[in-house]
């Protein structure tokens, strides 16, 4: 092993302008598509905000009685897709509407019986607030007999829902794109490297160096190549975010940044590549040296 590891650090010093190169070109590979984790991490932050704000609201019919609508109570909190249950009863909501419709305030001020019927708030968790779910838990409610109506804003949470798909997709697309793109890059620095040491693997294969012995030195060179260009682009990613949040400011201010974890991720990743661009390199181009 420390063997390999020399013969991986002396490539380094042989051609010190190709393994820059080779570096930051990883580096910038890999920022490119940090920077893309980092708009889909803060997407992802925005996109669950909005899921927060997902409500179920089932209308009460009027004269219906308390101790009803707090046993349902009860028994809508037990659903497992529910997170909380809130109840607002009429004169509730109409001062409610009150206040939030400015522009009908005057209209509710004058009006000699509350038209506005009581009605049971449903919350979901994390995990279930997708359109399918909220439909689900809405049959639910609609089976109460209290329950006179079930709105949740089908509409908006499909929009929300397919949203969340659209950006998982294009995730994925570009994060392989720019993943083939890295793979490529290594691969080309690679066979250069083949190629400047062809007389130097010639003779070791004369000496009867097999050829994973041979191999060892440059996968380990991919792989200590893409831990360098995984470590430069987080470097760039955190310099790109720090300038961007604070230049921008406003609602921006509260980016966030990639956790511990998905900073090894971005990192390990950056190994992997570097192992695939030199196992694909050397597997292709090691028997025409």
């Amino acid at each position: 092993m420390r063997l390999l590891t020399r013969e991986a650090l002396l490539s380094f010093r042989r051609a010190p302008l190709l393994s820059a190169l080779s570096i930051t070109t990883i580096g910038f590979s890999l920022f490119t598509l940090g920077l893309f984790g980092l708009v889909a991490i803060n997407l992802r932050q925005a996109l669950q905000g909005l899921e927060e704000r997902v409500e179920i609201v089932a209308f009460v019919l009027r004269g219906t009685p308390a101790e009803t609508i707090t046993l349902a109570s009860q028994d809508i909190a037990a659903f497992p897709e529910v997170q909380d249950v809130g109840f607002v009863t009429e004169p509730q909501a109409l001062e409610r509407a009150r206040t939030e419709l400015v522009e009908f305030r005057d209209a509710y001020r004058d009006l000699q019986v509350n038209p506005l019927p009581a009605s049971i708030e449903v919350r979901l968790k994390e995990g279930f607030r997708d359109a399918a779910t909220v439909e689900l838990v809405a049959e639910r409610l609609r089976g109460f007999t209290f329950v006179d109506d079930v709105r949740f804003g089908r509409e908006w949470v499909q929009r929300l829902d397919q949203l969340r798909n659209v950006t998982g997709i294009v995730g994925v697309v570009i994060g392989m794109a720019f993943a083939a793109v890295a793979v490529v890059i290594i691969g080309v620095t690679i066979r250069l490297t083949l190629l400047q040491r062809a007389r130097e693997i010639s003779i070791m294969r004369l000496v009867g160096a097999t050829n994973w012995f041979i191999r060892g030195p440059f996968l380990l060179e991919g792989a200590l190549k893409g831990l360098l260009g995984g470590l430069f682009s987080l470097l760039l990613c955190y310099a790109g975010y720090l300038l961007f949040r604070d230049r921008t400011g406003g609602p921006f201010s509260d980016l966030i940044f990639f956790r511990p974890d998905q900073m090894a991720l971005l990192i390990v990743f950056g190994v992997l590549l570097g192992l695939a661009g030199s196992l694909v390199s050397v597997g292709r181009h090691l028997r025409h040296v």
